[in-house]
């Protein structure tokens, strides 16, 4: 779910083409959930599924999305969520509950005849099948991967400060937090979407959001953005009631530090706070990663989609086709493989 800084952070509207030849870490739990959650059925809710019953909603994202990523001349690196931190099992189990909460008021809505999307999409859940099979994908499109010391955000903002990549991608404003010195949001949901419960839809375009501009703007350092998450909400933790993005940025304003701000709000978290600000600050990461890619397997990739998951071969075939006259546009793939 992510810090909510939406209020007071600036973003730029861009066109995928600004990031063409750039390489962008993608945070790929937070990818797929998106995928889970909006390629369903728009009355009933039901994701797509084969005709075995299990869930494809996410290779299908991942497959037309992501080759479309690829056509733009984009290059995509996948960041797989490693460990969570101990202090991060109340959130989960808290999810957990909100989920099964929403699996039945999807039951009733459908009993009802209801339109029962908005409830459907509360239940998503990513399995170890789903995030396995995504893997598999990935490796037949020849698309790098890798997998987290812990949080996939934080992964990705790592390679983001080394330059290894030019741009963190999620829709969550945690890789600011973590130091990423760029974000993309919108990066796999670009074009028309719904608007819940009206049949009105918007134009979404990727938007670009620099670290060093937001810390200017706000007039503050990233330690303080860190601890208006904390003031908020994050992850981690619920936040201070009846304290918004404006009031935290406030807060920080008059009183500097995490220590000189909690004399002036009360914290009912378990957990310090200070363990939550020093986790942002230094996250454990994989530091021992290796960047390649690699030619798409034609081969492998009918196989596991057309063969194993009843995909149209057809429309499969059209985006390896895709994948392969981008290959071709680099010069001796360097521009791809490089």
């Amino acid at each position: 779910m992510g810090v909510s800084l939406g209020n007071i952070v600036s973003k730029q509207e861009i066109e995928l083409i600004t990031l063409s030849g750039k390489r962008v870490a993608i945070d790929a739990h937070n990818n797929l959930y998106q995928y889970l959650t909006i390629i369903r059925d728009r009355m009933t809710g039901e994701p797509l599924k084969d005709s075995s019953g299990r869930v494809t909603s996410h290779l299908s994202g991942l497959l037309y999305r992501t080759s479309n990523l690829i056509e733009g001349g984009i290059k995509p690196i996948f960041v797989f969520d490693g460990r969570p931190p101990e202090f991060k099992k109340s959130t989960i189990e808290q999810r957990q509950r909100a989920k099964e909460e929403a699996r039945e008021k999807w039951k009733e809505a459908l009993a009802r005849g209801e339109e029962a999307i908005k409830y459907a999409q509360a239940t998503t859940k990513l399995t170890a099948d789903m995030i396995e099979d995504s893997k598999k994908l990935l490796d037949a499109m020849g698309i790098p991967y890798l997998t987290a010391e812990s949080e996939g955000e934080a992964q990705c903002a790592f390679m983001c400060i080394k330059k290894d990549v030019d741009f963190s991608a999620s829709q969550d404003f945690d890789s600011l937090l973590f130091g990423s010195s760029y974000l993309v949001r919108n990066l796999s949901i670009t074009g028309k979407r719904k608007i819940p419960n009206k049949d009105t839809y918007i134009d979404v375009k990727p938007e670009l959001i620099g670290l060093n501009n937001v810390l200017s703007e706000l007039e503050i350092n990233r330690q303080q953005l860190v601890i208006i998450g904390l003031l908020v909400g994050t992850d981690y933790n619920d936040g201070i009631e009846q304290i918004g993005p404006k009031t935290a940025l406030k807060l920080v304003k008059e009183h500097k530090t995490l220590e000189e701000i909690l004399k002036h709000v009360e914290w009912k978290e378990d957990i310090d706070p200070e363990t939550i600000f020093n986790f942002f600050l230094n996250p454990p990461v994989n530091e021992n990663y290796n960047i390649e890619f690699k030619e798409p397997d034609k081969d492998a990739i009918i196989k596991f989609m057309v063969d194993e998951h009843d995909f149209s071969q057809e429309r499969v075939e059209k985006v390896i086709e895709k994948l392969l006259s981008q290959k071709g546009k680099q010069s001796s793939l360097k521009g791809w493989l490089g």
